[in-house]
């Protein structure tokens, strides 16, 4: 198998530099629309997509986003490995605006989204102890470094609903009560959803400020958050700008499991599971369906 590199870019990052035969393309979701085309080619001989995760010129909320629709379209494009990369706020100060954190553990606080591919007429339960692949979060850590980046490996995203920030009492429980380290909108559900389609899932969190925990930062401020929006998104260019050499371009099975996270999932009976559900499973479960 071929190794494909999928990248879900989040506030600042809507494009992708240096791709050869590059083209958006569109790709039809039983899911619905994706966020935007897709942008695809090839980076040092190994296959890339991007898709922009707001839609270009930012159009869609995070509890808009249509993260099933943009899981789907990848998987059917062949990705093999989705690399996240999202705006964040910090809750420590050793994870400093313009840092990166390489995300191991997610808080879902979200609840106004579709979480799952499954449902009535198929039932899965995919195992999620272990969110990310340590396997790609390990190359993303290291082509950030590569690239000059101050990158923290490892970290729990407290994921949001938003789309407004959080109250003082809020940001102070998070951080002092749940022991997070970062807080964002968006990567919820779609490591989730990464995980039922048997996609290595990596996310990469780009700090842009404090939250409103810090003595210092009263409450998040737009304009600093968008000043430092762009200089992070010139650090995600060159950490992705890294990421070929590090995976090769022959896919080998996942040493964590990733690839093969519905073995044991599906629990509906094949004689009581409903045809119309199977039929938009098609690319998400196709292995084992």
């Amino acid at each position: 198998m071929d190794t494909h590199i999928g990248i879900i870019g989040g506030s600042g990052i809507y494009q992708m530099d240096g791709l050869e035969d590059a083209r958006w393309v569109d790709v039809e979701s039983p899911w619905g629309t994706p966020s935007d085309q897709i942008l695809t080619g090839r980076l040092e001989g190994v296959n890339m997509s991007f898709l922009p995760r707001h839609g270009r010129g930012h159009v869609h909320s995070p509890t808009d986003v249509p993260y099933r629709a943009n899981i789907d379209a990848l998987k059917r494009l062949g990705v093999t490995d989705v690399i996240s990369v999202s705006a964040c706020g910090s809750f420590r100060e050793e994870m400093a605006p313009g840092d990166f954190v390489v995300v191991d553990q997610f808080i879902d606080r979200t609840f106004a989204r579709q979480k799952s591919f499954f449902g009535s007429g198929c039932v899965a339960h995919v195992g999620f102890a272990h969110p990310t692949c340590p396997r790609l979060s390990s190359a993303c850590v290291d082509a950030a470094r590569a690239a000059d980046v101050t990158v923290h490996e490892g970290g729990t995203y407290l994921a949001m609903e938003g789309p407004q920030f959080s109250t003082l009492a809020e940001s102070r429980m998070y951080r002092d009560q749940w022991g997070a380290h970062v807080i964002g909108m968006t990567n919820m559900p779609e490591a989730k959803l990464a995980r039922e389609a048997e996609l290595c899932y990596a996310s990469v969190a780009m700090v842009t400020d404090f939250d409103c925990w810090h003595p210092d930062h009263d409450e998040v401020d737009v304009a600093q958050v968008i000043a430092t929006l762009t200089g992070n998104g010139d650090k995600a260019k060159r950490m992705v700008a890294g990421l070929p050499a590090r995976l090769g371009t022959d896919r080998t099975p996942c040493p964590h499991g990733c690839d093969r996270a519905l073995d044991m999932a599906i629990m509906t009976a094949p004689e009581k599971r409903d045809p119309a559900l199977l039929g938009k499973l098609d690319a998400v479960a196709r292995r084992v369906l």
